[in-house]
């Protein structure tokens, strides 16, 4: 009798330390998509902000655009300081909403507010659905780790290129290339994160963040090489 109690003690304290692991990765995940949705505030508050000095950020956009970097890396050099991440990663997200106005600004002249909203729409509508789609699935999107990241590479490599050529048709690509890359990315990363292998949720909130600029972006360039007001 006092083996099948301590058996059950065990059970009980097995079934507890569950429990607590999984009440732990529910806290993590909604924490993380806190910091994401403080994150698209901050960029929206960031491009709203570099509206208001439209010229200004115009002709400093590669000062911005270096800032952006180095807050970035500064991100990524302050990980594991607590309160110091939290504020890096919103003043990298807020430099990333101000480098973003030359390219809005360029879509909004050529198609109209509309196309803004409709970028974030279809956007918001992709990450929806493949963040869906990497809880749903049953296949480990954990192998696809080294292939997207060669693909990540490719594409960088290609978007260097064609800042010396020039060429719209080739940006198209480009761009569709990155958003069919960052799409399977939110998959990727949704995954990891709810597999708990984010040190912390800054870490998943950053790669969730980027992965939907990186859409947002793509589409909008799309948008600016396609689209155009009908007269």
């Amino acid at each position: 009798m006092g083996l099948y109690d301590r058996n059950y003690i065990n059970e009980k304290a097995q079934s507890y330390n569950n429990a607590l692991s999984d009440s732990a990765l529910v806290g993590f995940v909604k924490t993380t998509y806190k910091f994401f949705a403080g994150s698209l505030l901050l960029a929206t508050i960031g491009a709203l902000i570099g509206f208001q000095y439209f010229e200004v950020v115009v002709q400093n956009r590669w000062v911005f655009f270096i800032a952006e970097i180095a807050a970035f890396f500064g991100l990524m050099f302050s990980k594991r300081k607590p309160g110091l991440n939290v504020a890096m990663l919103f003043i990298f997200t807020f430099l990333s909403g101000v480098t973003l106005v030359p390219l809005l600004g360029l879509v909004i002249a050529k198609s109209g507010v509309g196309a803004i909203w409709q970028a974030l729409g279809m956007t918001t509508i992709i990450f929806g659905i493949m963040s869906i789609f990497a809880l749903k699935t049953k296949s480990d999107l954990a192998n696809m780790g080294k292939m997207l990241l060669i693909a990540l590479i490719v594409v960088l490599v290609c978007s260097v290129v064609n800042i010396f050529l020039g060429s719209p048709v080739f940006q198209a690509v480009i761009a569709g290339a990155c958003a069919i890359l960052f799409s399977v990315y939110v998959a990727y990363d949704t995954q990891n994160m709810v597999r708990g292998l984010y040190d912390s949720p800054i870490d998943a909130a950053v790669s969730l963040y980027l992965d939907f600029l990186n859409i947002f972006i793509s589409i909008l360039q799309l948008i600016g090489i396609f689209g155009g007001r009908e007269d």
